[in-house]
């Protein structure tokens, strides 16, 4: 039996070309978090979201985070959650940065505690939300598997990814 998924889109929730929609819509176990807004994140607010369909989907699920995703997952393992087997952890962006994207509360200082799961940070050599340098600090912070994909910019829609075949692979590898 596979894990359970769930896809943590970040700000703008991943539109229909985003590699996590492709995944989800070939996927129909893969369950899309659900945030209330989805254009000014607040941290707390999207750390519970995240608990609750954690303890829903059971303790074997496994994470599928992109960007702002990404340090909702960080913050909500600093904090007593439901157990979770594993994460992907794609274009980890840095809160700080002027090229983030504004409007987002709570996100300044983003947690560097062991993640108590077996997680993979996918890392792009261009991404204008977070450098390569950031992510992988923070993979080491936490534990992480790196894997650098070279120039895919935020590993998004206007990367030409596609359903990133390579990505899904990356999830099986944490699924199995």
């Amino acid at each position: 039996m596979t894990s359970p998924v769930l896809i943590l889109p970040g700000i703008g929730n991943s539109g229909p070309q985003h590699w996590q929609t492709l995944w989800e819509q070939a996927n129909p176990d893969f369950v899309r978090v659900q945030q209330r807004d989805w254009e000014n994140p607040i941290c707390d607010e999207w750390v519970e979201t995240l608990e609750a369909a954690v303890k829903q989907a059971g303790p074997g699920v496994v994470l599928v985070a992109h960007s702002l995703g990404c340090l909702t997952v960080a913050h909500w393992a600093s904090r007593p959650h439901s157990p979770a087997a594993a994460a992907l952890l794609v274009a980890v962006p840095d809160p700080n940065r002027p090229s983030c994207p504004k409007g987002i509360t709570g996100y300044s200082r983003t947690p560097t505690h062991p993640l108590p799961f077996r997680s993979t940070v996918v890392v792009s050599t261009n991404d204008p939300v977070g450098s390569a340098e950031h992510a992988e600090r923070l993979a080491r912070a936490w534990g992480s598997r790196v894997v650098n994909i070279g120039d895919y910019g935020h590993i998004n829609t206007d990367s030409g990814l596609g359903a990133w075949q390579d990505g899904f692979e990356l999830l099986e590898q944490l699924r199995g």
